[in-house]
């Protein structure tokens, strides 16, 4: 048994609720597992700042339906509680057409990749999050609508966000009394917690020097806010008797270079863990503080973040730049996902219009704008690469406000919409051929040939001594 989060639409306080839950409960010393509907980087963070564990994204378009269910499965049960966080509104999800079957799903599910999707997958109750500033007694009609829209989807009950007073309390709660509807958690309108936002959601943990004061105010909200003694039975997984041994990798593994720092902070936990269980020994630098490469490494991951917003600081930083594009030059193999792509080009130009130089790998350069891209992608390789074959298809998604001054003449993908057969042009620079840099976020998942195809790239430096 676990408990899913799920708003009733976006912005209704789903990642406050999931964050007080999570607090209280560590506050409490108990061992809790979350995991994050969807392709979200951002929140997972927060997640793993309260509960010390990496979070877990639950997304059947990056993945499949079968490895959200085993990765659940897997994780939640080395833990005493295990709570999801939904993605926008419970029922939103994705067109799934032709061009989504890759997964051998019917056409058209609207809410596929919903949080009622992962919800029914799972078989787990939703403890649905209402904001009732702008309203009193029509708050039934929604928790009775979203109630019995799926009668698959079992509503645990419902937390009642932003209440002013009261007053407002009180005929909150003499609306939805005639529904049964048990009433799990009550936060009233806080004004000492909020979590700062910019262009592409929330601002990462690691630039919030104030994030352990506001948690200690959420643990506090927590302690008082919910209904613990109906909470926590539902909360409660069942651990393994006989937890599982993780592999035992190589004796000589290959070492990559993750950048991991304010600037590259965009990855999926379940993504290193596969490198690791195929033998590779992380090594985790910082291309903003740090002098150079660590040394002897044969691969370089660069994730995604935001390097616009320190595009200064790795400017300055001539050393690493110079030494990443020479290591890449004399044929380090090297994934650049995103911002990951931007700092390999050869400069940004921020929000404000001015240029800094970046590592000047790829002839182009990344030009910040106001206009969002946005969504998942079916991408078809159009040639061999570092990561993937000719013809294979990948399933991924791209969240970023810049563009590329000049598109790759031997571009690594043909993209298309995944809920429809709209293209979405070619992407993706993999020229030199050790470099897979893309807009792209990809979720390995079971895809264990992606990590595999990589390291084996990797191997060759390491045979041919040229790691640095």
């Amino acid at each position: 048994m676990a408990l899913i989060i799920a708003g009733e639409r976006s912005g209704v306080g789903k990642t406050t609720v999931t964050l007080t839950l999570l607090a209280s409960l560590r506050r409490r010393d108990r061992l809790v597992q979350s995991f994050k509907v969807g392709p979200d980087y951002i929140d997972p963070m927060f997640h793993r700042h309260v509960t010390g564990r990496p979070c877990r994204n639950l997304d059947p378009v990056l993945t499949s339906e079968a490895y959200v269910q085993q990765c659940f499965a897997r994780h939640s049960q080395l833990s005493e509680y295990a709570l999801v966080e939904g993605v926008m509104g419970l029922f939103d999800g994705i067109g799934h057409g032709e061009w989504g079957m890759g997964h051998g799903q019917e056409k058209q599910k609207t809410d596929f990749a919903s949080t009622a999707h992962i919800a029914r997958l799972l078989d787990l109750p939703v403890v649905l999050v209402i904001d009732c500033s702008r309203l009193s007694g029509s708050v039934a009609a929604i928790a009775h609508g979203y109630r019995s829209f799926d009668p698959r989807i079992k509503i645990a009950g419902v937390v009642l966000n932003r209440v002013g007073s009261d007053r407002h309390l009180s005929l909150l709660k003499d609306s939805l009394e005639p529904l049964q509807l048990p009433i799990l958690g009550v936060l009233r309108r806080q004004d000492n917690i909020t979590i700062p936002d910019r262009h592409l959601g929330l601002v990462p943990t690691a630039e919030l020097p104030e994030l352990n004061a506001l948690i200690d105010r959420l643990a506090d909200l927590g302690d008082t806010c919910f209904n613990w003694q109906h909470l926590l039975p539902l909360l409660k997984s069942k651990p393994l008797s006989h937890p599982p041994h993780p592999p035992h990798p190589p004796s000589s593994p290959v070492r990559i270079a993750i950048a991991r720092d304010r600037a590259f902070n965009f990855y999926y936990q379940d993504n290193l863990d596969l490198l690791q269980q195929l033998g590779a020994e992380l090594v985790f630098w910082s291309p903003l503080e740090d002098a150079g490469i660590p040394k002897d490494v044969q691969g370089m991951y660069f994730g995604g973040g935001f390097p616009e917003v320190f595009a200064q600081q790795l400017a300055e930083n001539t050393r690493v730049r110079d030494a990443v594009k020479t290591a890449i030059f004399k044929g380090m193999p090297t994934i650049a996902e995103c911002g990951g792509l931007m700092y390999l080009c050869e400069q940004i130009i921020d929000f404000e219009g001015k240029p800094w130089p970046m590592a000047g790998v790829l002839p182009t350069s990344a030009v910040m704008g106001g206009r969002l891209t946005l969504g998942y992608r079916r991408a078809v390789a159009l040639q061999d690469n570092l990561l993937v074959k000719a013809n294979t298809t990948v399933y991924g998604h791209e969240f970023h406000r810049s563009h590329l001054t000049l598109n790759p003449t031997q571009p690594l993908f043909e993209t298309s919409r995944y809920d429809c057969e709209e293209n979405m042009g070619c992407e993706g620079w993999g020229l030199p051929a050790n470099v897979h840099a893309s807009y792209v976020h990809l979720h390995w998942g079971e895809s264990r040939e992606i990590p595999q195809q990589f390291l084996q790239e990797c191997l060759k430096v390491a045979s041919l001594e040229t790691c640095i």
